[in-house]
């Protein structure tokens, strides 16, 4: 009897996992920073100085974090959480679709590049519109208006990131 040898070879998309570690960073660290501060833990609290020195540099308000563990907060404000959820429940998406959908922007070129573009400037005008005095700073206003910012960028990137 002859042998057949199979040979498997795995093939690893880097960008795509990559893209997912990058996303499961931004998902668990900003809401497990203040737990790990306030452990007292070993190296715990070293390893939340890192994600708080993240939030300070991506979110204009990481001041106004949750507060989850006081007196530590939420590495970022709940406008830059609603925008890693609107890339959690995208990435999530395209896991079940395979980027088969009329909703993925990137199929539509730079219509859907000017769409997706338009859709995330929701973040900035919400928070043009607190800088300016037309409301103040409430967690039930600005996650929504990151959850839009996040999913118009998602659905325009996950295709692209995830092929």
């Amino acid at each position: 009897m002859a042998r057949v040898a199979f040979s498997r070879e795995l093939q690893i998309n880097w960008v795509s996992a990559i893209a997912d570690f990058i996303l499961v960073g931004m998902v668990f660290g900003p809401p497990v920073a203040p737990f790990l501060a306030a452990s007292g833990v070993f190296l715990l609290p070293g390893i939340a100085d890192i994600i708080y020195f993240m939030g300070n540099h991506v979110c204009p308000q990481p001041d106004l974090g949750l507060d989850l563990a006081p007196p530590f907060i939420m590495a970022v404000c709940m406008r830059c959480y609603g925008t890693v959820t609107g890339l959690l429940i995208t990435r999530l998406l395209y896991a079940v679709t395979g980027g088969k959908g009329f909703y993925w922007l990137n199929q539509y070129g730079w219509n859907g590049a000017a769409l997706s573009s338009v859709l995330m400037m929701a973040y900035p005008l919400e928070l043009a519109a607190q800088v300016l005095g037309l409301w103040s700073f409430n967690n039930y206003v600005v996650t929504p208006f990151g959850l839009i910012t996040g999913l118009a960028w998602g659905l325009f990137t996950m295709p692209i990131l995830h092929k």
